[in-house]
């Protein structure tokens, strides 16, 4: 089986790039540009800087079981370390985060939520959100472009899926 797989995925890679093909690679990058540049846009609406926005995102969308340390938040937001310890410290000297050191290890440094930064991550998330669900399908399009997936084959994928809507309607 894994054979096959790796197989199949050459064979697509071998063939030409098309025009096709092209295009909707741009039209990709012209979607995840816009969802940024719309992204920075309620984060300014709401008071915050983008770097800001994407600081207060990261921390309270941490992955279940991490910990949001300055290393982890550093590369979630791909900065280098003494950048993302700079953001931090702005962030804090305004009230939005502040720091705590580890009991158990006091060279590890965690980056916690104050009610002033979840507040204003809470409005720009809500915009966000609103935004996504309204036009978020564009997005997606695009995606599904790329990767050759037109409606019916997200049709019979969520119906392959356990859980998917396809397979809650029987």
């Amino acid at each position: 089986m894994p054979v096959y797989l790796v197989l199949r995925y050459i064979d697509r890679m071998a063939r030409k790039i098309r025009g096709r093909d092209y295009r909707a690679l741009a039209e990709l990058r012209y979607r995840i540009r816009r969802f940024v540049h719309e992204g920075d846009a309620a984060a300014r609406r709401c008071g915050l800087e983008p770097q800001q926005y994407l600081l207060l995102l990261a921390v309270r969308g941490i992955p279940e079981g991490a910990e949001a340390t300055i290393g982890t938040l550093a590369q979630r937001l791909a900065l280098k370390h003494n950048s993302a310890v700079e953001l931090i410290g702005r962030m804090e000297t305004r009230g939005y985060v502040r720091r705590v050191r580890s009991l158990g290890d006091r060279r590890c440094v965690r980056v916690e939520l104050l009610r002033r930064g979840q507040q204003l991550l809470e409005r720009a998330a809500r915009q966000r959100l609103t935004e996504l669900r309204a036009r978020g399908s564009t997005l997606v399009a695009a995606l599904d472009a790329v990767l050759r997936r037109g409606p019916k084959a997200r049709r019979e994928a969520r119906a392959r899926k356990p859980g998917g809507r396809a397979a809650k309607r029987s």
